[in-house]
């Protein structure tokens, strides 16, 4: 696959396919980190695709994109800021449709989104981000502005809170 630094340099000169490379590489880890976020299918689709209308302009517009990655998990979580200063009520209901027989998993991945939902907003982060978007620590610390031994210590803190909560339940 064509390194995110080529791409970025055809995305400048007008290369739509590059365009497209870039949101395929990127976009299912958008969308899921908006939708760990907001729980709501089509929010999160709108904000995803937000994320990468932002990241283009940005691109556009000459902002020194320097990890391309990063800047976009950073975009989709101003995206998500500016959801819930607009919405004063979080919206929880819509989980993606199961089949009956997954009814455990269903109610296990309710559990869990319940204890998340009560950890502090700062936890909940390095949460989805380290549990669920599956980045490494490091990544975690540029991605929040943060040192890494901070973010070492909220995903103990994390571990040691949701065991607590969802002890008995697994």
């Amino acid at each position: 696959m064509t390194s995110d630094f080529v791409l970025l340099q055809k995305i400048k000169r007008g290369d739509s396919d590059a365009g497209e490379q870039l949101v395929r590489k990127y976009y299912t880890s958008i969308y899921q980190y908006c939708f760990l976020h907001i729980h709501d299918k089509d929010c999160a689709e709108d904000m995803a695709q937000d994320t990468f209308v932002r990241f283009f302009e940005a691109l556009m517009g000459d902002t020194k994109i320097e990890k391309t990655k990063s800047y976009l998990y950073r975009i989709a979580g101003n995206v998500i800021k500016n959801y819930y200063k607009k919405k004063k009520e979080l919206l929880y209901d819509e989980l993606p449709e199961q089949p009956e027989d997954h009814m455990p998993e269903t109610e296990l991945r309710l559990d869990v989104e319940r204890a998340l939902n009560k950890l502090p907003e700062e936890l909940k982060e390095t949460a989805i981000l380290f549990f669920f978007q599956e980045l490494k620590q490091r990544e975690i610390a540029e991605l929040l502005n943060i040192k890494l031994s901070l973010v070492k210590y909220r995903v103990a803190r994390i571990k040691e809170i949701l065991s607590k909560e969802l002890e008995g339940r697994m």
